[in-house]
């Protein structure tokens, strides 16, 4: 039997609820395991380095701002945007910073704290902060005056 006979038959095998569940899984599932690692990763990683409570931010938040996590200080909310970075894309982040400079303008009047946004990139097999100076920069907005508790 040819190859191409053999190719053809298990094609035609395949049923349209299987590709419909392939992509299912690798599109839903998999990106959505994908985002929680990263999530979990990087946010467990900035709470632990800032030492304050970081918490999740309302579907609206991230909606209307892109904001991913907020901290409370005082009276004012300081937003974070995590978005991970592959190495191609590592040259480009200012326009990500760009396309998000509108939006967290609005929750920085809106709430009195600046956005932050947090790259992470793959390094060794782990997730790394790529922007690590990010971490500096959101200690001084939460020792920024008017933010103390």
């Amino acid at each position: 039997m040819k190859i191409t006979e053999v190719i053809q038959a298990e094609i035609e095998e395949v049923a349209e609820i299987d590709c419909i569940q392939y992509i299912r899984n690798l599109v839903v599932n998999r990106t959505y395991q994908g985002y929680q690692t990263e999530i979990k990763t990087i946010y467990g990683r900035l709470q632990r380095e800032l030492g304050v409570e970081i918490r999740p931010a309302p579907d609206e938040w991230d909606r209307l701002y892109n904001v991913d996590f907020y901290i409370q200080v005082g009276e004012k909310y300081i937003g974070l945007q995590i978005k991970p970075v592959t190495y191609e894309q590592t040259p480009e982040i200012y326009r990500w910073k760009e396309w998000l400079r509108k939006t967290h303008e609005k929750f920085e009047a809106d709430f009195g704290g600046k956005v932050f946004t947090v790259f992470s990139i793959r390094k060794g097999g782990r997730k790394e902060i790529y922007n690590r100076s990010v971490i500096e920069e959101i200690k001084r907005e939460i020792g920024r005056p008017g933010g103390e508790e």
